[in-house]
């Protein structure tokens, strides 16, 4: 890979975005500019790079992930042979300290800063597959069509509490939920369809639903988080379920926390999963009772189930294998230990 000279650092909104240029080891190359956040505005960052004589190979585009606000222009520059860079918002604003004017102008130079001087950081951004972007975006319906038929039922419960009944009004929300739940079931069987079209995505599928708890909806999610790390602590630290403590020497400022930043519909599958083994699976039913007991508040125990979960869905992607259940793993120096003592 060529040595990266330039850092293009660029904030994303909805109709526009801001680019500013950095010159390795840092220092400002060329000033912000804005463009319209449209095919045009992607190629006249282009142009203004070539204006200004910047080689393409020795060039970075750092973003930040705002998802389909920065997804346009990093489909567009991969196409072009651009590297791009999507770094986590909160990765960046940590590096900074929190002082003095904040506009795209200033974002955007401090994310060329950022580049610059954390090359070694930078997750190179490269397109997901197409099964999976429509795999995403199915997932994104269903969650928006589930909530849509609570809404539907909630207002028929309330119709149907009142002195005065309305017949036709009823039948039109029931008729409602019927079509909505049929387009729910429609929805899953072409998710469960696009996964196993692609053999590797079918394989994972295969290993995710062998761990107890976790079903289609979760795997599918989980499918599509992989593309990013694989990695246990990076996954766990993203979706708010590794706790952390603030202290300094012996006082504590804050006791462990999760904080949530990952995405909201996977932390709420996780969330059910955890309660369904803690129901279904003695070891972790009993786990839940004597950490209650204990006197741990029930959501933390919970939360450390969810956590044990994350790390047995990486373990099983990784290694390739279905989970077993009561596996017990045979450490080579206890093995051979015992079999000298024996």
């Amino acid at each position: 890979m060529t040595e990266i000279k330039y850092c293009v650092g660029v904030d994303m909104a909805s109709s526009t975005f801001t680019a500013a240029v950095g010159e390795m080891p840092w220092k400002v190359f060329l000033k912000p500019q804005t463009f319209e956040n449209t095919e045009d505005g992607h190629q006249q960052l282009l142009d203004w790079l070539a204006q200004h004589h910047l080689p393409i190979s020795q060039t970075v585009v750092c973003m930040e992930a705002t998802g389909v606000y920065s997804e346009g222009l990093a489909y567009f520059l991969c196409v072009k042979g651009v590297r791009v860079a999507v770094q986590s918002p909160l990765e960046v604003k940590r590096t900074f300290k929190p002082y003095g004017p904040k506009s795209d102008a200033v974002d955007s130079l401090q994310i060329a800063e950022y580049a610059c001087r954390h090359t070694d950081k930078l997750a190179f951004w490269k397109p997901r597959s197409e099964i999976l972007e429509q795999v995403k975006a199915l997932l994104a319906v269903r969650e928006q069509f589930v909530a849509q038929n609570v809404a539907h039922q909630n207002a028929l419960k309330a119709i149907q509490r009142k002195v005065i009944r309305t017949p036709f009004a009823e039948q039109a929300y029931q008729q409602l939920i019927e079509q909505v739940k049929k387009q729910i079931k429609a929805i899953e069987t072409e998710i469960r369809r696009l996964i196993e079209s692609d053999p590797t995505f079918k394989q994972m599928l295969l290993l995710l639903l062998s761990v107890p708890g976790v079903g289609l909806l979760l795997a599918a999610h989980f499918i599509i988080l992989v593309q990013f790390s694989l990695e246990y602590k990076v996954l766990a630290a993203f979706l708010g379920i590794s706790p952390n403590e603030y202290s300094s020497g012996t006082s504590v400022f804050k006791h462990a926390t999760s904080r949530h930043f990952g995405p909201a519909a996977i932390r709420k599958l996780l969330y059910l999963a955890a309660c369904s083994i803690c129901t279904h699976r003695p070891q972790f039913g009993k786990y839940l009772a004597r950490k209650t007991k204990e006197g741990k508040p029930p959501r933390l125990v919970l939360n450390n189930v969810e956590n044990k979960l994350v790390r047995i869905m990486c373990a099983v992607l990784k290694s390739k294998t279905a989970f077993v259940e009561n596996y017990h793993s045979v450490q080579p120096l206890v093995f051979q230990k015992t079999l000298t003592a024996s």
